[in-house]
């Protein structure tokens, strides 16, 4: 008789062992001659070194398995030790399985655009209206990336700016202030990995989300880096972000020009780095439209009913100043000053 220790590394053990660790027991009575234990993600194993052996192995394919679905059934669990092997599901574009094994994949043309951009190239811009799904399959390819071995860290970054209101003097320490600012990108990710998981992967900084400030000294290497709503970048935050990009490492720019909270007089350094950096080899461009909308219908008709608002009121101000003598308004000369 011989022991054995096993590691379940890189899964939930939540979905590894199922609801009321249902799915250890039925792997219990799957090998009736070892005296298995769990706790955590150790699995200790006694019995005689053949099937200790097999144990073993049966065991790697099964986290194998839930760490590419996040899911794990007693079907899987009888076809992996009865040595079928799983039933794999067909891809179909599947960038990554969520949790509960939901399969997470482009649900429109450019969101198919953003995945092949970011394969083909190392810096990517994804523009667009709000709810085009822009942020959530930026981070579901850099969550790829790391499930895949392909890059070593996730930083993710978004500019600390308030949209209209003034959050104040706000409790808490540092990381209670920014969090507020950040909580879409923390939904994201909770969606994609398991709790448990998540939080092994922030407190070992494997993922890290930070205000775009918090980048200034880096160099980000091994890294997929995502900035999001950089339409309220300054020019010189956005000179700084994309200048940390290291070796092996790719970046995804997310932003929706029309919804720019800078005070008024700074220009967005998104507007003005998509005018600098057109045609450089090396960066791709998605532009998201009002169709692409993937959040409740209703997002779309608000969508449309602001941008027609915003027509209507350029018109009518066109027609004002035409009609307005000398010019139109602001054509006066202000008190002091020189004419010609």
């Amino acid at each position: 008789m011989i022991e054995r220790i096993v590691i379940i590394d890189n899964v939930d053990p939540l979905a590894f062992y199922g609801v009321n660790n249902a799915n250890m027991q039925l792997i219990k009575n799957l090998y009736p001659k070892l005296r298995i234990s769990a706790r955590g993600s150790v699995l200790r194993v006694i019995g005689e070194e053949r099937e200790t052996a097999e144990f073993e192995n049966k065991i790697h394919e099964l986290t194998t398995y839930v760490e590419r679905y996040n899911s794990l059934s007693e079907d899987v669990i009888v076809d992996v030790i009865k040595g079928s092997g799983p039933r794999l599901q067909k891809n179909d574009g599947v960038i990554i399985y969520g949790l509960n094994g939901k399969p997470i994949q482009p649900r429109n043309q450019h969101q198919h655009d953003l995945v092949e951009a970011f394969v083909n190239n190392d810096l990517t811009f994804a523009l667009g209206p709000a709810g085009t799904g822009k942020t959530y399959i930026a981070i579901a390819l850099a969550v790829r990336a790391l499930k895949n071995r392909e890059a070593r860290k996730i930083i993710l970054s978004r500019p600390a700016v308030e949209a209209g209101e003034k959050l104040g003097f706000l409790p808490g320490d540092m990381k209670d202030k920014i969090d507020p600012y950040l909580q879409p990108l923390y939904d994201a990710l909770e969606d994609m990995i398991p709790a448990a998981k998540l939080k092994e992967y922030m407190d070992t900084k494997v993922i890290q989300i930070a205000p775009l400030a918090f980048m200034r000294g880096r160099t980000l290497y091994d890294a997929v880096i995502v900035l999001d709503e950089a339409q309220n970048t300054t020019t010189h935050q956005i000179k700084m972000f994309l200048t940390r990009l290291g070796m092996n490492a790719k970046m995804i720019i997310t932003g929706d020009v029309t919804q720019i909270d800078l005070p008024r007089a700074t220009q967005s350094g998104l507007v003005q780095a998509l005018r600098i950096l057109n045609g450089v080899p090396g960066i791709g461009k998605v532009e998201f439209v009002k169709k692409d909308i993937v959040r409740h219908s209703l997002v779309q008709r608000i969508v449309e009913a602001y941008e027609k608002y915003d027509e209507d009121e350029k018109e009518r101000r066109a027609a004002e100043n035409a009609d307005a003598p000398d010019g139109g308004e602001g054509a006066e000369v202000p008190e002091g000053s020189e004419t010609a």
